[in-house]
């Protein structure tokens, strides 16, 4: 008779790829997961993902039978989400072909494009989005006016928002017209519009966002709107950023003219 292998319902949950670690409490305090039939809103609650009768929202739960991973480039006007309550299209409407439930792993805004990596590895997905890790995510920002070195410098010793100082910031010019301008960007944090926010405060509006690098992984020559599945390599690099935060390094020039940007970088 086999042992009983009892493991935390959110842990369950994200390795299933229901959703992410954080996701799958919040469906637990809110009372949607029941367990053999019985709502469980216990966060410290075990269970046995072979032998017992998992749901979430009234949906048996199942191990999937592999691991996904997919690099997506995300188009403008495209919610970072799995549905919309509103209608509108989701990222998910990109994954023609994509047999596994995966989900993204963050989020980028409504009107902002490139890289998005979804999986349904929960546990993946969880070391990734976890605040301590400070990811590096590079992104090329077309905005208003040109920017002085004074204000590269700010954004580079950091700024100030209303939650805080922003940590420093990799930044680097582009190419520039008469009225407008594009930069490249690095930063570690995740906070809200946290780019559009910083060049904001420094005068300069943001008229197109793109990311093209997050962490080790580049956006490459992925058209927009398509994806591709990620390397073993590059799944083994991001699984190392769970235990190191030291890839700080700012995207190769070679790499940035490989970025597909439609209509050009003008």
């Amino acid at each position: 008779m086999g042992v009983a292998v009892q493991e935390r319902l959110q842990k369950i949950i994200a390795s299933a790829g229901a959703a992410s670690r954080r996701k799958a409490e919040e469906l637990i305090l809110e009372g949607s997961v029941t367990v053999n039939g019985k709502v469980v809103t216990e966060l410290g609650t075990k269970a046995d993902p072979i032998k017992d009768a998992i749901k979430v929202k009234g949906k048996l739960l199942r191990q999937p039978e592999r691991k996904t991973y997919i690099i997506l480039n995300k188009p403008k006007g495209f919610i970072t989400s799995v549905s919309d309550p509103e209608g509108r299209p989701v990222v998910m409407d990109l994954l023609r072909g994509v047999k596994a439930r995966v989900f993204p792993v963050g989020r980028l805004d409504y009107d902002t494009e490139g890289l998005l990596i979804l999986t349904n590895d929960g546990e993946f997905a969880n070391a990734l989005m976890h605040p301590s890790h400070e990811i590096p995510k590079t992104y090329l920002a077309k905005v208003k006016g040109v920017l002085e070195e004074k204000e590269l410098e700010s954004l580079k010793k950091g700024i100030r928002l209303k939650e805080g100082i922003t940590a420093p910031a990799f930044v680097k010019k582009l190419r520039k017209t008469d009225l407008n301008s594009w930069i490249e960007i690095t930063i570690h944090e995740g906070r809200y519009h946290q780019v559009k926010r910083m060049l904001e405060r420094v005068g300069h509006t943001v008229l197109r966002l793109i990311r093209v690098k997050y962490g080790p992984i580049i956006l490459g020559d992925v058209p927009a709107g398509k994806y591709r599945h990620l390397t073993s390599q590059e799944i083994k690099k991001l699984k190392e950023l769970g235990v190191r935060r030291n890839d700080e390094s700012p995207l190769p020039l070679r790499e940035r003219v490989r970025v597909r940007v439609s209509g050009g970088i003008n």
